[in-house]
């Protein structure tokens, strides 16, 4: 025990907690709005509308400026696994080795190859060609996501692997990749991802729309998003129970702690139900000081009874408890944006059909633009939120069940620890700020500066110089050169 709460341990702890909270801030999006510049160009091309060509084109610009933040911090992270977690990285290798290398050439060698033809192809590849390499940028980031809930999902619920000489050796690599946790949780992160990039395009509507900039171009875009998110949302709420009723089943102790729930039976002996809306843990983590409790439930929402047992607390060994603090208040926030933001796209939607969504109808409601302003930033701490309650609520096992987080960190001394912790910090927080930075002046421009699809796809048949190319057209640098020699 001393071993395991040693400083050293919990600073390792803190240093790959924030490391993995920066990172999250930018893939989700990434791979929420790659397939939204998809479908978007698909409209486009099917209804030669220019406004989504504008539309697309200046969404594309916010997705780089994620794509570039979500690299550079992810090479952080992977330098991290190493640093901060070189036995776990050495003893998971024979799985995580094969695993990472897959997200390796999904994300650096499938994207990269096709995310530079989606950037730079604008006029210069067909427009089929284009809406190809868009499909398989969004393609290969869900791949990406996929090895990497993979490998998360198996820590979770470890599977299809035996324990050989310090090392997990893989004997069944279906049941390791398609194990119990990654069934729901790749589709609960996945769905996370499309909910916060559909917000984010709600968000910035609603901002154009306020300041009337463009605001019957937004509006277009306003009205299918808000469309898609009332289908989205309660599909991530049924989603999110169903990855609840897995951990239920497969991490009684992390439900327990994402619940507050200490006894598993009432001082009668009768099953305790009762759900717990705010509680207050007492330090031996053996129990609350303080809780507003509403009866069945817990049963209810676990068990789908009225009162059916759910182990507490006091089923499992004091040393296998997690914390509670981090993943009840956790979850209890991410549940909590998830029906706002449902209840957002309940109140887009109905002003919809009152024939209210229309750019001059929408300036008389200000608040309602204000909340979605407000609504684009709040998946980003919901999917925060649920990071924390996955991770904190595994401990202290960093693979559940088979290795603890002590044996899994590097012992370093506390003066190394706090060395590469405020570095990553620093790193992480210029990341974060040139990034905003780029996002002020994409949001500040607008699309004001976007030309016209015509001036790219194209031709002027008066210049016989130009060449086609694909969709554009080029000059040939060569031809105004002299030859080398004149036989030739």
């Amino acid at each position: 025990m001393v071993i395991e709460n040693s400083l050293p341990i919990l600073l390792s702890r803190l240093d790959f907690a924030w490391i993995t909270s920066m990172h999250i801030l930018w893939t989700p999006m990434t791979i929420g709005m790659s397939w939204l510049l998809f479908i978007m160009e698909v409209v486009w091309l099917r209804t030669g509308d220019e406004r989504w060509y504008k539309i697309n084109r200046f969404v594309e610009k916010i997705f780089l400026i994620n794509f570039g933040a979500g690299v550079a911090t992810g090479v952080t992270m992977e330098m991290a696994f190493g640093i901060l977690y070189g036995p776990f990285s050495q003893a998971v290798g024979p799985f995580f080795g094969n695993i990472l290398g897959f997200e390796t050439i999904t994300a650096f060698m499938y994207e990269a190859g096709f995310i530079g033809l989606m950037v730079f192809g604008w006029g210069k590849i067909g427009k089929g060609m284009h809406l190809f390499a868009t499909f398989n940028v969004a393609l290969a980031s869900s791949l990406s996501a996929m090895w990497i809930l993979v490998a998360n999902s198996w820590m979770q619920t470890p599977d299809g692997i035996f324990l050989k000489d310090g090392l997990f050796q893989v004997k069944n690599w279906w049941h390791a990749i398609f194990n119990n946790n990654f069934q729901w949780g790749f589709p609960h992160m996945w769905v996370a991802c499309v909910e916060l990039a559909l917000f984010a395009l709600v968000g910035l509507s609603g901002f154009f729309i306020l300041k009337n900039r463009n605001a019957d171009l937004f509006t277009k875009l306003l009205k299918p998003t808000l469309l898609a998110l009332i289908i989205v949302t309660p599909v991530q709420i049924y989603i999110g129970d169903s990855i609840g009723r897995v951990v239920a089943q497969t991490q009684p102790t992390s439900l327990a702690a994402m619940e507050g729930h200490y006894h598993t039976y009432l001082p009668d002996g009768k099953v305790n139900t009762g759900w717990h809306l705010i509680a207050i843990p007492n330090a031996k983590n053996d129990g609350n000081v303080f809780a507003i409790t509403i009866p069945y439930v817990l049963s209810i929402l676990e068990t789908h009874t009225l009162n059916g047992k759910v182990p507490g607390m006091d089923s499992f060994p004091a040393n296998d408890r997690p914390d509670v603090w981090v993943p009840f208040y956790s979850f209890r926030v991410m549940v909590a944006i998830g029906f706002f933001l449902f209840f957002i796209a309940i109140w887009g939607n109905w002003l919809r059909l009152r024939g209210k969504l229309n750019a001059s109808e929408l300036r008389k409601r200000p608040w309602f633009l204000r909340a979605l302003v407000f609504s684009a930033f709040l998946p980003y701490l919901a999917i925060w939120c649920g990071w924390w309650t996955r991770e904190v609520g595994r401990q202290p096992w960093v693979v559940n069940g088979l290795m603890r987080t002590y044996q899994g960190a590097s012992h370093m001394p506390v003066a190394a620890e706090i060395f590469w912790w405020i570095g990553y910090i620093i790193f992480e927080l210029t990341v974060w700020a040139g990034s905003w930075y780029f996002f002020t002046r994409v949001i500040k421009k607008g699309v004001d500066g976007i030309p016209d699809s015509s001036t790219l796809f194209e031709h002027d048949h008066t210049d016989d110089a130009d060449i086609k190319a694909g969709g554009g057209h080029v000059t040939p640098t060569f031809a105004s050169k002299p030859m080398l020699r004149s036989d030739r």
